[in-house]
C-alpha cells in the first residue's frame, strides 16, 4: 500500500490464503485489506495519537438507516455524552475527492448530525464545521484536537 499524507502508525497485516488483512483494533479483528481500510485504519490512528480522541468514543462502519436504506459511515467519533461530534468519510488515495463525496458525507450527516465533517483519500484531507441551526459550514484548515471540537 502506498504512503499516506497522515503520520506514520504501526499496521498488523495477515494474509488469509489470497487474501491480505489488517488488524482493526477498535472492532479487535482482522479485515480485508482494501485501499479505503488502508486509509481508514491511518486515520483512526492519527484521530487517537494526534488529535487525543479516546478509543471508546470512535465507531467504525456505524450503521444507520438514510431514505429506508441501510448505510455505514466509516468513522463516526461521539463526544462524552454519546452524540456524533465528527463524521470521517474515507475514499481510497486513488478517488479523487470531488463534489459528490461531500454530497455523499452531507446526505450520511441528515442523520447523523454531526457538528464536524471530514472527507479524505488519506493524501488530502477536508475538514469542515457545520452550524445546524445558521444552515452554514466553514472550512477548517486541519480538525481540530478532541477537547476544543
Amino acid at each position: 500500500m502506498r504512503p499516506l499524507n497522515l503520520p506514520p502508525c504501526d499496521v498488523h497485516l495477515q494474509r488469509v490464503g489470497e487474501t491480505r488483512m489488517i488488524f482493526d483494533p477498535l472492532r479487535k479483528k482482522y479485515v480485508k485489506l482494501t485501499p479505503e481500510e488502508w486509509v481508514r485504519q491511518h486515520f483512526i490512528q492519527f484521530l487517537i495519537r494526534e488529535r487525543g480522541v479516546p478509543r471508546a468514543l470512535i465507531a467504525v462502519e456505524m450503521a444507520f438507516t438514510y431514505q429506508r436504506m441501510r448505510r455505514r459511515a466509516d468513522v463516526v467519533v461521539h463526544d462524552r455524552q454519546g452524540r456524533p461530534l465528527v463524521l470521517v468519510e474515507c475514499k481510497a488515495p486513488e478517488v479523487e475527492i470531488t463534489q459528490a463525496a461531500f454530497d455523499q458525507v452531507a446526505r450520511y450527516n441528515k442523520v447523523v448530525q454531526a457538528p464536524y465533517l471530514v472527507v479524505t483519500n488519506g493524501l488530502v484531507h477536508y475538514c469542515c464545521a457545520l452550524d445546524h441551526e445558521a444552515h452554514t459550514y466553514r472550512f477548517l484548515d486541519d480538525l481540530p484536537p478532541y477537547d476544543a471540537l
